[in-house]
């Protein structure tokens, strides 16, 4: 009897330590972010800034700014929206230096250095958390028509 409470209290362990993981897996990968901003900056290296957007709190390497092998630049959706591929967040700010400039350094500038470059602290307009990429069949596509049908609002606003 003790052999049989024993199988089942392991069996029903390792089934809820396997949920637990799935559950967490589903929330691996990359987030699926689109945006608008009040000015076109596809082109210039965002940074992410600390809440009170005083202090750059993270910034790509040179080497960072790629995408499955190409400059990591946002894909143009419909009716302004971008798709991110760099990893933007709420308090991004975006250098006036470009992809391709930012690409050919040696270096990673200071951050003093990279704090001289920012523009724009507040460019965006409009932020949305659509989800893990992996769950689109086709991520473009997929986000283009729910743009066009109106249908944003499944997704989480951000901004």
């Amino acid at each position: 009897m003790k052999q049989l409470i024993l199988f089942l209290f392991l069996g029903l362990t390792t089934a809820c330590m396997a949920q637990e993981q799935k559950a967490a897996s589903a929330y691996r990968g990359q987030p699926t972010l689109i945006y608008k901003t009040r000015k076109d900056y596809h082109n210039l290296v965002p940074v992410l800034l600390s809440e009170d957007k005083t202090t750059i709190i993270a910034y790509p390497g040179p080497t960072d700014i790629y995408y499955q092998g190409k400059l990591a630049l946002p894909t143009r959706l419909k009716n302004g929206y971008w798709l991110d591929n760099r990893g933007i967040g709420l308090n991004v700010a975006f250098l006036n230096i470009t992809y391709q400039a930012y690409a050919k350094l040696s270096e990673v500038p200071t951050l003093a250095e990279l704090t001289t470059h920012i523009i724009d602290k507040n460019p965006l307009t409009v932020l949305y958390d659509c989800g893990n990429r992996s769950s689109f069949k086709n991520v473009v596509s997929d986000l283009n028509r729910a743009i066009e049908a109106k249908k944003l609002m499944v997704y989480r606003r951000v901004k």
